[in-house]
């Protein structure tokens, strides 16, 4: 996938504020993002396959959960390896390059 490259240059960041019918929006952490209490959830890709989620815990502090991902009919599937994670597989599509979108 041509656009796979530029998944790698960032940190994805979940903009719940821009989430609709369409699934939920995840910017470039270099992107202005408003501020939030609730903490965002962060994706990051590797060319190796591998993933790495950044989830809130039960402190609402940040913690890694590895992941892998792959990538078929234009569709990004990142699955995490290992629970707590409230969704196991996110399935993403690139909508743009400063915008991925997880479907529901």
């Amino acid at each position: 996938m041509s656009a796979a490259i530029s998944l790698f240059e960032t940190t994805w960041v979940h903009v719940f504020e821009e989430d609709g019918s369409e699934g939920a929006v995840y910017r470039p952490d270099e992107s202005t993002l408003p501020l939030s209490r609730r903490p965002r959830q962060r994706l990051s890709f590797y060319p190796d396959g591998s993933a790495r989620l950044m989830v809130s815990g039960p402190d609402d502090r940040l913690h890694e959960v590895r992941a892998h991902w792959t990538e078929k009919s234009g569709e990004i599937a990142v699955t995490a390896e290992s629970a707590p994670v409230s969704v196991k597989t996110l399935h993403l599509r690139v909508v743009a390059s400063d915008r991925l979108v997880a479907r529901r």
